[in-house]
């Protein structure tokens, strides 16, 4: 009867040991990914919007053509 009660305390304490150590890693996991994707949402992309802008009214200033001549037969394999 003391055996049983014995084992059933250790298997129950190696399983909340187990389910901290799980239960942490899946924080740290997520934690990190959320700081990842929070990162690139509200520090790269709003440059990567910018300079896209900036780009782009550049090149509608500028008024060259967007292929040249040369870029033309290339495409077409002339």
């Amino acid at each position: 009867m003391l055996g049983s009660i014995l084992t059933f305390l250790a298997v129950g304490l190696i399983t909340l040991i187990v389910a901290g150590i799980v239960l942490s890693v899946v924080g740290a996991v997520f934690s990190l990914t959320l700081g990842l994707a929070s990162f690139l949402l509200f520090k790269v992309a709003p440059i990567l919007l910018v300079s896209w802008i900036v780009v782009k009214v550049i090149q509608k200033s500028s008024g060259a053509p967007a292929l040249s001549d040369a870029d033309k037969k290339w495409l077409e394999g002339e």
